[in-house]
C-alpha cells in the first residue's frame, strides 16, 4: 500500500480545487512501469487500471487540481490551472516524496472550454519520452502507466482516449508563484516558498536561498536538454517546474539533422522556444519568478530596492551557471572528464560542422571515433581536421570511452518513430509503442535487433511539426 501524505492539499484552499476524476468506461493498461511502481509501493496497481484512470481512488488519496497563472509565448494569462490533470496525492518513499497525478482524468474548474481528457497520442509520447529522459539522468517527471480509457476523445477527429499516470517531485511551477504574486498575496507566496524549500531545497536559507537553488537547478536542466538535442517546444512559465524537472511533454521533439535554431512545435510560429533559445527563455522565466518574490523578499531585507538588487544579482549568475553546465555536458559527450580552456570551442566547432551539413546529432556523437560519425559528413576533410584535434585532446583523458558511452545515447525517441507507434496504437496495435518503451529504457545499449531504430527519418517519414494534443 502506498503511504500518502498530502502536504500540498494541506495548504489553504486558494492553492487548488478539490475535484474527483470522471469515470471512464473500459480502462486497459498499455504500459506499466514496474521499477517505478516498486519504488512508490504501488506494484499491485499493475492489475488496477481502475485506479490508473481514476475510476477508483486509492486509500489516502485527496484528489486536487492546482491553480496557477502563466506567461504563454510572452503574453500574460492571469488564471490557469490543471485543466486535464488531477493529483491523487503525495506518496512518501525511502527516496523522497512524490506526487502521483492522473493526466487526462476529466474536467476541473480550470478546464475552460476543454474536455479534460487526453487521447492516446500525447499519453504514449509522454510515457516514452519521459522515461528515456530519466534513463539519461535528466531531471524529469516520470511515467507510471499509460492507460486506455475505452472512450473516444474529439480533437480534429475522434481518437481513443488515454490517461497517463505521472509522477513528479512536485508539480509547482513558476506560474504558481506568479498567480499569487499578481494578486499581491505575499502570505501565499511565503507559504509557497516554504513549501518548495521543504520539498526540494532543505538547505536553502531564506527566500533568496530558494531562488538561488531554483536558478542553479534550471541551469543544470537546460544544459542536459541541449546535450540530447531536446527541444521542449512550449517553455511557458506554467511549463517550468521549480524543482528543476522537465515537465509537460507536449510538442517536444529531438533533433535529427542538427540545426541550432530547430523548431518543431506547431504553435511556436516565431521560434521563441527554438533549440538555441532555450537557455535564454529559461533566464526570462526565472526573471518572472524573481519578480514574483520581490514583495516577500522586501519584507525580509527591509526594502524593495534591496530585494530587487539581490534578486537581480542572483538572476545575473544564470548565464555563467548554464555555460559551466553546458561545458560539462558536452565535454562528457566528447569523452573529456576534466574540462580545460579550449574545450568549449572544440565542442562548438563540431556543432558548427554538423549544423552546416545537417548531420544527425545523435549518430555523430554516438559514433565518434568510428566511421559512423565520419559518414554523416559530406566535407570529410573538415571533419577529419576536427577529429585530429579531438584525438590530440583525448590523450590527456584516461576513461574517455566509458564516459562517452554513458553520455551519448545510441537511441533517442525519434519523432517519426513515435508517430508510427502512435498511429499503430490508434489502430489497436500497441506493439510498436511497447517496443520503443522497452529499448529506450536503456538508450546507451543497442541490441542488433534494434539497429533500425537508429536510422534518421527518410524524406517521406519526416514529421516537421509536433502538437500539444489539447
Amino acid at each position: 500500500m502506498p503511504q500518502f501524505d498530502n502536504s500540498y492539499a494541506r495548504l489553504p484552499d486558494q492553492f487548488y480545487s478539490r475535484v474527483e476524476p470522471d469515470p471512464v468506461p473500459s480502462p486497459e493498461i498499455i504500459l506499466f512501469n514496474t521499477e517505478l511502481a516498486q519504488m512508490l509501493g504501488v506494484s499491485d496497481w499493475a492489475e488496477r487500471p481502475d485506479i490508473l484512470t481514476g475510476n477508483t481512488l486509492p486509500e489516502g488519496a485527496e484528489p486536487i487540481a492546482q491553480v496557477y497563472a502563466a506567461h504563454q509565448f510572452g503574453g500574460w494569462v492571469p488564471r490557469l490551472g490543471d485543466g486535464r490533470a488531477i493529483m491523487l496525492g503525495e506518496v512518501v518513499t525511502d527516496q523522497g516524496r512524490f506526487d502521483i497525478q492522473l493526466k487526462g482524468a476529466g474536467r476541473t474548474p480550470y478546464s475552460r472550454n476543454g474536455d479534460g481528457r487526453n487521447w492516446l497520442g500525447p499519453v504514449l509520447r509522454e510515457y516514452i519520452v519521459s522515461e528515456f529522459m530519466a534513463a539519461m539522468d535528466v531531471p524529469t517527471t516520470r511515467a507510471l502507466a499509460a492507460t486506455a480509457t475505452g472512450a473516444k476523445v474529439q480533437r480534429e477527429q475522434a481518437y481513443p482516449g488515454g490517461v497517463i499516470t505521472r509522477v513528479a517531485a512536485s508539480h509547482i511551477r513558476v506560474g504558481t508563484f506568479q498567480y499569487f504574486a499578481a494578486r499581491s498575496d505575499t502570505e501565499a507566496v511565503k507559504q509557497l516558498v516554504d513549501h518548495v524549500r521543504m520539498r526540494h531545497f532543505a538547505g536553502a536559507v531564506g527566500t533568496i536561498g530558494v531562488y538561488e537553488a531554483i536558478v542553479a537547478a534550471q541551469a543544470k536542466l537546460i544544459a542536459k536538454w541541449m546535450g540530447l538535442g531536446f527541444v521542449h517546444g512550449v517553455m511557458n512559465t506554467d511549463n517550468m517546474a521549480v524543482s528543476g524537472e522537465t515537465i509537460d511533454y507536449g510538442p517536444c521533439a529531438f533533433i535529427d539533422g542538427y540545426a541550432a535554431n530547430a523548431v518543431y512545435s506547431s504553435i511556436d510560429r516565431n521560434g521563441r522556444y527554438a533549440f538555441d533559445q532555450q537557455s535564454n527563455i529559461a533566464g526570462w522565466n526565472l526573471a518572472q519568478l524573481g519578480s514574483s518574490l520581490v514583495l516577500l523578499l522586501a519584507e525580509e531585507l527591509g526594502s524593495q530596492e534591496t530585494a530587487v538588487e539581490v534578486l537581480t544579482q542572483t538572476l545575473n549568475a544564470f548565464p555563467a551557471l548554464f555555460q559551466a553546465e553546458w561545458q560539462a555536458v558536452f565535454c562528457a559527450k566528447l569523452g573529456i572528464s576534466t574540462p580545460q580552456d579550449g574545450d568549449v570551442e572544440l565542442a562548438q566547432e563540431l556543432l558548427n560542422l554538423m549544423d552546416k551539413e545537417r548531420a544527425d546529432f545523435t549518430n555523430v556523437f554516438a559514433g565518434l571515433g568510428t566511421q559512423v560519425a565520419r559518414d554523416e559528413f559530406v566535407d570529410r576533410d573538415a571533419f577529419d581536421q576536427w577529429h585530429a584535434k579531438w584525438q590530440t585532446r583525448l590523450k590527456d583523458e584516461a576513461n574517455s570511452a566509458q564516459l562517452m558511452a554513458q553520455s551519448n545515447p545510441k537511441l533517442i525517441p525519434r519523432t517519426h518513430r513515435l508517430e508510427q507507434a502512435i498511429q499503430a496504437a490508434v489502430a489497436g496495435d500497441f506493439a510498436p509503442a511497447k517496443r520503443l518503451a522497452r529499448v529506450l529504457s536503456t538508450p546507451t545499449h543497442l541490441d542488433e535487433t534494434d539497429t533500425d531504430l537508429t536510422r534518421p527519418p527518410l524524406a517521406h517519414e519526416v514529421v516537421p511539426n509536433t502538437f500539444c494534443g489539447t
